[in-house]
């Protein structure tokens, strides 16, 4: 009963922060999980649609790619993401720029060489012309 009971009220909790999101909280969401797939299935024109020309993309080991960069490590199977998973995710609109927090857990790498990320990222996206745009990414290690 306890159980049921603490379920409901999460559900409750987490169904009023969904609802809660305004509109342009809901489009920044949505592209952030365009880029969570484009990012597996190495997508080139979405990952180019999602960022900014000026992107600066700040990997945990102190790495920063521009966005040209940043989309052929994906394509190319140098950034190699086979899994992504995300929680703890915030998103805060602030005029024409969206500041959003996650974790960030993942499976990286080849089959030779497996991997795995344990990241809090944040991502900085501004809206260009009508449409949000990736403009920035930094992201730390967790241990």
């Amino acid at each position: 009963m306890l159980r049921t009971f603490i379920s409901l009220i999460l559900f409750c909790t987490l169904s009023a922060n969904i609802f809660a999101q305004s509109a342009d909280e809901k489009e920044v969401t949505a592209r952030v999980e365009s880029l969570r797939l484009a990012m597996i299935s190495a997508d080139k024109a979405s990952l180019e649609d999602l960022t900014s020309d000026d992107l600066s993309y700040g990997h945990s080991s102190g790495k920063i790619e521009g966005k040209a960069s940043f989309v052929e490590g994906i394509v190319a199977g140098t950034s190699r993401f086979m899994t992504i998973s995300l929680t703890e995710q915030t998103v805060k609109i602030v005029d024409n720029t969206a500041l959003v927090r996650h974790k960030l857990i993942a499976e990286t790498g080849t089959k030779e060489k497996p991997g795995t990320a344990n990241l809090s990222v944040l991502l900085i996206w501004q809206k260009q012309k009508g449409q949000w745009k990736l403009l920035a990414r930094h992201a730390t290690k967790l241990l």
